[in-house]
Parts: structure tokens; C-alpha cells; sequence
């Protein structure tokens, strides 16, 4: 039998009542969203929290908007990140990922502040918002702080969050093209190796490029030497092989299960130029 410890629970009735019951319980509090992942954690004895502080009753973090930026709450489910009509037209990138993400099952509870906060490397929002150069916005008991997505993931399992904050939106820069393309042993599996790409593009050149990498060993999700060697130039078929070139020799990806080093850096060049070239066609 699979059975957490014993722990308190505890329902939060808005934000700053979170972050006094995070203050309350002190470390050994954990936030309870969708839970899909802590909770499997919490009955290996993994994952072993004196309390729960569940945040699921806070609506004011379950909205989408678009007010100069795209504003996703971070208890937005997947499954209403897909259903948006208004984030897909806007970024495609999330669908596609959204898509891939899992079963309906875990889209319908998963949060997309919960899968950013696990840290995954597989985790594919994680690459996504990297390569869209969101902004994570936290709230904590010093008050609210904005922190890049480039810098929110500081290593497997962790980030810039310090105890006693808590994650309540996404804001994502707007009118560029994108798209995110995925290989995994079976339909909502992790995976193997994905990409995302996000392209400005003025009279033919590239003004600015973002490029994610998911479960391919790139340093804070991004292949930060593809996007240089992108950047100023044309979007050409050409150019788009060679930064797929680039971001499979600068990526470091370990053997698993899911495959050998060989082939997961063959992935992180080929979902690379993919990824580019879909992205770019969403121009017409």
C-alpha cells in the first residue's frame, strides 16, 4: 500500500491568506494545486510536507487576459490553456504543446503554474515559456517580484522561488510566430526531446529568436548558441538547419530509457530546424 504521512491540510481563502498559512507552517508547507505530481510523490514517501495549504478556491488565478501582454493565471488548467481560443491565436506554440501534455485526465486538473514549479526536466511548458521570455510573477511575504523564465529554472527540480512565495501568473510577450513540436514513445508520454521556436521577423530577418528544448539537457531550457547565430540574419531553410546544428552540439543530454545520448542529440537538431521552419510558415 501507497500512502502519504500524516499531514495537516489546510484551504486557503486568497492569496495573502496563502502566504500566511506558508508563513504558519514555516518549510515543511507545501502548495497544493493540481496536484499530479506531488501527490504520487507524497505516497512513495518522496515528498513528505506537515501541510498542505491547498489553493484550488483562488479564482483570481485561474483567468486568462490579454492586457498588453498575455496574462495566464497560474491555476489555469491545461486543459483551458488548449480550450483558448485567445492564447492559441495569439502564441500557436501553446497548443502545440498543450496538445502533447499528458491525457485529458491530467489536462483537466493539471495546473500550468504546478507544472512550472515542479521543474521537470521533461516538463514541456517549461521550454515553451523559455523560449517565449515570460515573466513568472511571485508573490511572497516581501512583497511581489517579477522574475524572467530564463531564470525561474535553476537547475532539476528547482527554482528562483524562496520558501513562502507563491507562483500566481505567467505574462507572455505577444506577436511573434511560434510553434513547439514533440517525439515520445506513445501519444501524452514525456518526452523524448522537443523544441519550441519563437521568431520576430522584419522584412525577411530574424529581429529576435527563442528556442526551448525539452528533456535534451539544454542549460535553463534554452539553445542560447542557436539563437545567437539566428539572430540579425535572414529566415532561411538553410540558416534554420545549421542553428539546428548548433543546439544539438551545445545541449547535453543523458541516456535513459527514452534513448542514447547519440539519439537525443540527433532529436535536439532535428525538432530544432523543425520547429523553425513550422514557425515560420505561420507567417503566411
Amino acid at each position: 500500500m501507497q500512502v502519504p504521512a500524516p499531514f495537516q491540510y489546510q484551504k486557503a481563502a486568497s492569496v495573502q491568506h496563502a502566504l500566511t498559512l506558508l508563513a504558519q507552517y514555516g518549510t515543511e508547507s507545501m502548495v497544493l494545486a493540481g496536484g499530479h505530481s506531488l501527490l504520487p510523490m507524497m505516497k512513495l514517501r518522496l515528498a513528505h510536507p506537515e501541510a498542505l495549504i491547498d489553493i484550488n478556491g483562488l479564482t483570481e488565478l485561474s483567468r486568462i487576459r490579454l492586457d498588453g501582454t498575455l496574462r495566464i493565471g497560474a491555476l489555469v488548467r491545461h486543459a483551458e490553456l488548449l480550450s483558448s481560443t485567445l492564447a492559441g491565436s495569439i502564441l500557436p506554440i501553446l497548443h502545440d504543446a498543450e496538445r502533447v501534455i499528458a491525457d485529458p485526465i491530467v489536462r483537466n486538473r493539471g495546473t500550468i503554474g504546478g507544472s512550472l514549479c515542479q521543474a521537470d526536466p521533461s516538463e514541456d511548458l517549461s521550454a515553451v515559456f523559455a523560449a517565449l521570455r515570460a515573466d513568472l510573477v511571485a508573490c511572497g511575504p516581501s512583497g511581489t517580484r517579477t522574475i524572467p523564465a530564463r531564470s525561474f529554472f535553476t537547475g532539476p527540480y528547482q527554482t528562483a522561488l524562496s520558501h513562502g512565495e507563491l507562483l500566481t501568473e505567467i505574462q507572455v510577450p505577444v506577436g511573434s510566430l511560434s510553434a513547439y513540436v514533440k517525439v515520445d514513445r506513445r501519444a501524452g508520454d514525456w518526452a523524448v526531446g522537443a523544441a519550441g521556436a519563437v521568431l520576430s521577423l522584419v522584412d525577411g530577418e530574424i529581429a529576435e529568436v527563442g528556442i526551448g528544448l525539452t528533456a535534451l539537457g539544454a542549460s535553463r531550457f534554452v539553445a542560447a548558441e542557436a539563437e545567437d547565430f539566428l539572430r540579425g540574419g535572414v529566415a532561411s531553410d538553410e540558416r534554420f538547419v545549421e542553428a539546428g546544428r548548433i543546439a544539438a552540439a551545445h545541449c547535453s543530454p543523458t541516456a535513459d530509457q527514452r534513448g542514447p545520448v547519440a539519439y537525443k542529440r540527433h532529436l535536439a537538431g532535428e525538432l530544432t530546424t523543425r520547429a523553425l521552419r513550422l514557425a515560420a510558415r505561420r507567417a503566411v
